[in-house]
């Protein structure tokens, strides 16, 4: 981790983060590359949290002379990493050997997530996720709890005492394909999720999810419920899993003979809509792909747990048409690291024949993620009034990054071999509402 130079400290409420900067003013999906601003000597301002003033050095230096600059040298200043789905709840099964994604719930998450009945494993679970997302860069996370309530209040303390913008729901899951032990109702996973949305909802910086986990484990009666609970509150987000895989796919089919596809099992029980948010939908039917674009709906890559699962290969030309995130989907994701998700995400685009440009990279796990997690206005981004969840990017952090990094001859080539070989020890530093973590 490079070291910081602290060069005054009149006031740590007022700050000046020195380094190269890099903000997207467009959407390099449409625009290209030239969607992003560099600046090889530029500055943030953070003063109550917020990103106050962005520029050249020179210029923020003269401007806010009253600041604690803190020199973060050839490191690149970018917005901190946005999982846009995850389950840290199974945080302690990340990298379990398994076969298929049926098979994997069996074995390894459904016997880990009953665990979560006792709030004490929950308390240590979440604050172990927090420590390892963080040390990744990652300051915000859309997660899955468990059917527990306490599951749900333990990751929301725990992102609370932080400072952390977060999302997460109760999973909800009635149907007797889900173990004894790991069930609720229909009525009782619209209370429960109710409740916790009174509770935690637009507390601070905490965003309530509604979370049927998917089709396969909830009856008709408790997607209709979960639809008129996200009816009553529309502000919030409703996330779930879509065609993950093929077999998944026919299973849903089986459950449901009536659906015209798989979406349609949402779309039929109200959980269709521009707060929409898809985990995965790999296997779309053309239907589907209209559907969800007409309802701006979002979807999220979630690349590691794609291939580690053998799911499939997502269609990132879908970018230009919907919003489209960028996840972890830890631990069905083999890492916590967003820099080793985006590589996947550009291998899984070379096997379709789609070379991902380092641009459009870092857009998906920055401000793709929060248009997809309807949070652009508020993070993924440097702009003057977004909030500064930032990190320090270390462009030379390992001997075999440094020697690719030194032949760059443009911020891209500078970029793409941390993402391709980065690591925990690639974040020189990380700020959360602009105080720095650690």
């Amino acid at each position: 981790m490079a070291k910081l130079k602290l060069l005054k400290a009149r006031s740590m409420e007022d700050r000046l983060l020195l380094g190269q900067t890099l903000a997207f003013t467009g959407d390099p999906f449409v625009e290209g590359p030239g969607a992003a601003r560099h600046d090889p000597h530029g500055a943030v301002f953070i003063r109550d949290g917020k990103i106050a003033d962005l520029g050249p050095a020179d210029r923020l230096r003269a401007a806010h002379p009253q600041a604690a600059i803190v020199d973060h040298g050839a490191d690149l200043i970018l917005p901190g990493f946005i999982d846009a789905h995850a389950h840290y709840p199974q945080t302690a099964i990340i990298a379990s050997w398994g076969k298929r994604l049926i098979d994997w719930l069996t074995t390894y998450t459904f016997p880990e997530e009953m665990r979560f009945a006792d709030p004490d494993h929950a308390a240590r679970t979440a604050r172990r996720y927090l420590d390892l997302t963080l040390a990744h860069g990652t300051t915000t996370v859309a997660s899955y709890c468990t059917i527990h309530p306490a599951s749900v209040d333990a990751f929301f303390a725990e992102a609370e005492t932080r400072g952390l913008r977060a999302l997460a729901g109760k999973t909800c899951m009635d149907r007797d394909t889900a173990p004894e032990g790991l069930r609720d109702t229909a009525q009782s996973a619209y209370d429960d999720s109710k409740r916790l949305l009174e509770k935690w909802h637009g507390r601070g910086r905490l965003e309530y999810v509604i979370t049927p986990r998917f089709s396969p484990t909830s009856t008709p009666a408790q997607l209709a419920a979960l639809g008129a609970l996200w009816a009553e509150h529309p502000d919030c987000l409703m996330q779930t899993h879509l065609s993950e895989q093929t077999d998944e796919i026919a299973w849903v089919r089986s459950l449901y003979p009536d659906a015209r596809d798989y979406l349609d099992t949402y779309e039929a029980h109200g959980l269709l809509g521009p707060n929409a948010v898809f985990g995965h939908a790999i296997h779309l039917t053309p239907r589907e792909v209209d559907r969800l674009t007409e309802a701006g709906a979002a979807l999220v890559h979630c690349p590691t747990s794609n291939t580690f699962i053998g799911s499939g290969l997502f269609d990132m030309t879908l970018a230009p048409k919907l919003r489209v995130g960028l996840a972890t989907d830890t631990g069905g994701g083999s890492s916590f690291s967003m820099l080793r998700t985006m590589a996947a995400a550009y291998e899984i685009a070379q096997l379709r024949g789609q070379a991902l440009h380092p641009s459009r990279l870092l857009w998906l796990a920055t401000q793709g993620s929060a248009k997809a997690l309807n949070l652009h206005d508020k993070i993924g981004t440097l702009a003057p009034g977004m909030e500064a969840d930032l990190i320090a990017l270390d462009l030379a952090s390992t001997p075999a990054i440094a020697q690719r990094h030194a032949r760059a001859n443009d911020i891209w080539e500078a970029i793409f071999p941390t993402i391709m070989m980065g690591d925990d020890r690639a974040i020189a530093a990380t700020y959360v509402a602009g105080r720095p973590v650690g």
